[in-house]
């Protein structure tokens, strides 16, 4: 009997262990659900009712995003592989997202270049921080943080695409928080390379 429970433990503490990295996959498996859903047939669901369900599952990954991390911080279950995984599933369902509404024509392809291409730029950025030694200097600043939760609250408005209650605009809050984004976008980027620049000398 005390070997089972033993047994039991180990698993239910693996499992506990892995559960940031399947929040993580699970992001990543959303994303051609999410993307799938504009393309039912409209006697499947509505075109609001696609609206919907694409911003309730854009929201759900953000918020598997914060338990992820939280998980992993609070419990110490951090690893090599969860920091890799963790923002390339940010980014891809980010991409998504954007990719989605320049389709639906309702952000401009300009500024969908201007933030997938940050990413890809500062992705690669840190990589070859981390290579060099100076991860540090590439570390999360407060723009980049004002960023992201522009560009995070924007999409959902922008997915929605109707009067929320009737009444709030999204759409219109949406693409000005998305313009902001972009302009945060370009400037923690500038902000980045610059902190980058010494290494490079």
């Amino acid at each position: 009997m005390r070997s089972l429970n033993a047994s039991i433990g180990r698993y239910t503490e693996r499992m506990y262990a892995s559960l940031p990295n399947q929040l993580t996959w699970a992001r990543i498996t959303a994303i051609p659900i999410f993307v799938g859903v504009f393309w039912l047939p409209d006697d499947w669901l509505s075109p609001q009712q696609k609206n919907l369900t694409a911003t309730l599952l854009f929201v759900a990954a953000a918020l598997t995003d914060l338990l992820d991390g939280y998980i992993a911080r609070r419990y110490r279950l951090t690893t090599a592989f969860g920091a890799f995984l963790d923002p390339v599933a940010d980014k891809l369902i980010v991409a998504a997202a954007l990719i989605m509404l320049v389709e639906l024509d309702r952000v401009g392809a300009l500024i969908a270049i201007i933030i997938i291409g940050r990413e890809i730029t500062i992705s690669a950025l840190r990589e070859w921080m981390a290579k060099v030694g100076a991860s540090s200097s590439v570390a999360v600043s407060m723009i980049g943080k004002i960023k992201t939760a522009a560009q995070m609250t924007a999409i959902p408005m922008l997915l929605y695409h109707a009067p929320l209650f009737g009444v709030i605009d999204v759409q219109w809050l949406g693409s000005w928080l998305i313009y902001v984004a972009a302009v945060l976008t370009l400037w923690s980027m500038v902000y980045y390379l610059r902190k980058a620049a010494p290494q490079s000398a």
